[in-house]
């Protein structure tokens, strides 16, 4: 690190580590809330405070480790993706994949190998990032999404290769100008950031950042086969157990939060006249929401099964509720019309992942607030490649259109994949840049 990167971080750490047990206290009764609420975060609950037991310890002895940095699920199923492509470059990698959740931690913990290890993230102060750090020793350090100023800081005083695999949504490119004074000079630590569109190094250089560090590589997320998912054999099984036909159309709302599960029940049972054999999904965004979303479709006269008690049946009920994680894309796969979950919610903007329907083939339909996927859903809507609703009447259109005209659904969703196939090589691009095999042009 370069003694202007040095200095030029110092305050804003500064100004961090003077802030973090601050705000950390403000916020402990939320964290805890939602620990409780997740369960489990008893297990190896000490590496968040960069404790590690001896049979851990004992494998990250072993020098090369490169660190993927996640947080929960949805970061750490890109991770994943990025480090199965990182081992077709370099066989022999060995990978440490930490997330925050313990949602994220299972995940990770499932697909853990002779050469990838799962731990919890530490905490990031100070103290706990630098014992972390003395712990795995690693190679190189790869944030996903999110920079933790401590340990970044210290790993780039260590000499160890830094990169960010970034998505800067609107509202984070706001609070990071907000407050570029601290983000500037933290950013700056990184000695590479790979970024998803074109626009996005101006983007970068506006909160100060040097673009000779920022490649667009493409949008990792965006970048898979258009193929069916195997688990979407074992679920058409499951609707038959429920007693739902085979040729029945389904609605399904995609990563919900709270006010859209409501609003997609109450959908469902106005269409019930005019589509009898209608059969709605829901798949919460958050698994612990479960008993909400079931007590949202309640209210609005709906029956449901749920997911991990769904037993054999007479006749359906109105609603399959999804209890379980890591499943939607094979789900999506049953799909006859998709609804972008975060979108429409009273309480929570900005979005999910439009595109894993759309590589199954399924028409999107989503609300006004997807801000966090704003380059991909404006190409959407110039080629209406999806449809927009403002409101629970518009949504309510837009589904009932779609049904009662399957083929415009299927050509939407072909254009669609048309524009998403402009990331295809984002993987390996990005890999070979985190892993310094090569600068990708920008």
């Amino acid at each position: 690190m370069t003694p202007p990167r040095k200095s030029s971080a110092r305050l804003a750490l500064l100004t961090y580590n003077t802030a973090f047990p601050l705000v950390f206290l403000a916020m402990l009764p939320s964290i805890t809330r939602r620990l409780l609420r997740r369960g489990n975060y008893q297990r190896k609950f000490g590496q968040r405070f960069g404790r590690y037991d001896e049979a851990t310890r004992r494998r990250l002895a072993e020098a090369g480790w490169v660190w993927v940095h996640s947080i929960s699920v949805g970061e750490t199923l890109l991770a994943l993706r990025l480090i199965r492509q990182m081992r077709e470059l370099k066989p022999d990698l060995r990978v440490v994949l930490s997330a925050t959740t313990s949602t994220g931690f299972a995940l990770a913990e499932e697909n853990a190998s002779e050469w990838l290890e799962a731990i919890y993230n530490p905490i990031d102060a100070w103290l706990l990032a630098r014992r972390a750090l003395d712990t795995v020793r690693p190679a190189r350090l790869i944030f996903i999404e999110a920079v933790w100023p401590n340990l970044l800081a210290q790993a780039a005083a260590r000499g160890i290769p830094t990169a960010l695999v970034a998505r800067l949504s609107p509202r984070s490119e706001g609070r990071f100008r907000r407050f570029r004074f601290f983000t500037g000079p933290i950013f700056r630590l990184l000695d590479a950031i790979s970024v998803q569109e074109p626009d996005d190094p101006a983007r970068w250089e506006s909160l100060g950042v040097d673009t000779g560090r920022v490649h667009v590589t493409g949008n990792i997320k965006f970048d898979q086969p258009a193929r069916r998912d195997e688990r979407a054999v074992q679920f058409r099984a499951l609707l038959e157990r429920l007693c739902v036909p085979p040729d029945a159309p389904v609605l399904l709302g995609g990563s919900t939060f709270p006010g859209e599960e409501g609003m997609l029940a109450r959908i469902r049972m106005r269409l019930r006249e005019t589509f009898p054999g209608l059969f709605l999904i829901i798949v919460p965004r958050h698994v612990e929401r479960a008993s909400e979303a079931a007590a949202e479709v309640t209210e609005a006269g709906l029956t449901f099964a749920l997911r991990t008690a769904a037993a054999e049946r007479e006749t359906p009920p109105g609603c399959l509720l999804v209890n379980t994680t890591g499943e939607l894309r094979a789900w999506y796969e049953v799909a006859t019309v998709v609804f972008i979950g975060k979108s429409l919610s009273p309480v929570a903007t900005g979005g999910q992942n439009p595109v894993e329907p759309v590589f199954a083939g399924k028409p999107v339909v989503f609300g006004p607030h997807m801000e966090n996927f704003r380059a991909v859903v404006s190409r959407f809507l110039e080629a209406e490649a999806a449809i927009e609703a403002k409101d629970e009447a518009a949504l309510e259109a837009a589904i009932t259109g779609l049904l009662r005209e399957p083929k415009r659904g299927e050509a939407m969703a072909r254009r669609a994949l048309g524009i998403v196939a402009a990331h295809e090589g984002a993987t390996d691009r990005t890999a070979r840049l985190v892993l310094g095999l090569q600068e990708v042009q920008h």
